[in-house]
């Protein structure tokens, strides 16, 4: 199934200008540790299957359905049987600002069975299969369909996080969707400033918190912490400085709102699982 894999990380090639790829999976070959920038989701359609990430071994029954995020490190063993695997474009959803509350959510791989959630399960078992389906289409809107598909479901997983979030916190309706106000403004701060110094007290004025309890509630509502999420923009715009051929990997790193090498070095290789140097290697060559 991977057609294209340099190092850890795969290529993730889409036919005929398609945004998503769907495998319709019968292998019994394991799949080594690799990555890619593609949202990827699975489902057992005949006996379980097997996801490592990381540390952590998801047993996925069938009709059960798991969640990867992009550039998340993760390992199949040789398993009989069936399954789904849909590989989406995540350019598409990583670049709309629309989109931006609903990525926000993918942080970890999620496996959604019944004891998460019915309603959630019920709703990607039928999303998976309906995709299935429309996938065999020669319909001109086929593809349309596949890709509100998938956002409905992204959208209902972003909504469980939220209610969940809402039950953390102990608040109500009214609340959470104060929150949700007060760190909307509280990114855009952050996506316009990510290149400069950014403070706790700053972040903690632009939502009118003090510095303690913006910081509490922020991590609880994006199960992250504000210096994780800054970190995260400022790799996602090095990335993007890192496929310009004429620039250093220190310019990269100064413009994107690093303040050294070694802390770019770190950090990048935490979240994308390979140094900046690597990675501009890896996309010159392709």
């Amino acid at each position: 199934m991977i057609k294209h894999l340099s190092g850890e990380y795969e290529t993730v090639e889409y036919e005929n200008k398609r945004l998503f790829l769907l495998h319709d999976n019968y292998d019994n070959e394991a799949y080594p540790i690799h990555w890619h920038n593609a949202v990827e989701i699975l489902m057992p359609l005949e006996n379980s299957y097997i996801v490592n990430s990381l540390d952590k071994e998801y047993v996925i029954p069938v009709h059960d359905v798991l969640i990867i995020p992009p550039a998340e490190l993760h390992s199949m063993p040789a398993v009989k049987g069936h399954r789904l695997i849909l590989q989406c474009d995540n350019s598409v959803l990583a670049d709309v600002p629309a989109f931006e509350p609903v990525m926000r959510g993918l942080t970890t791989p999620m496996l959604i069975d019944k004891s998460l959630d019915k309603g959630l399960h019920n709703l990607a078992k039928k999303t998976m299969l309906n995709i299935y389906e429309l996938n065999s289409r020669k319909s001109e809107l086929a593809d349309v369909k596949i890709y509100i598909a998938l956002i409905n479901l992204l959208v209902a997983v972003r909504e469980y996080k939220i209610e969940q979030a809402k039950i953390s916190l102990d608040c109500d309706d009214g609340k959470i969707d104060e929150y949700s106000e007060k760190f909307g403004l509280v990114m855009k701060y952050i996506d316009s400033n990510y290149m400069y110094d950014i403070s706790l007290e700053q972040l903690a004025n632009v939502a009118g918190y003090s510095k303690y309890h913006f910081s509490r509630i922020f991590k609880q509502y994006n199960s992250m912490s504000y210096l994780q999420y800054i970190n995260a923009r400022r790799t996602k715009a090095a990335e993007l400085l890192l496929l310009e051929p004429d620039l250093s990997i220190t310019e990269v790193a100064m413009r994107s709102g690093f303040k050294s090498i070694t802390t770019f070095n770190r950090i990048f290789k935490e979240i994308k699982h390979c140094t900046p140097t690597d990675f501009k290697k890896l996309y010159s060559e392709h």
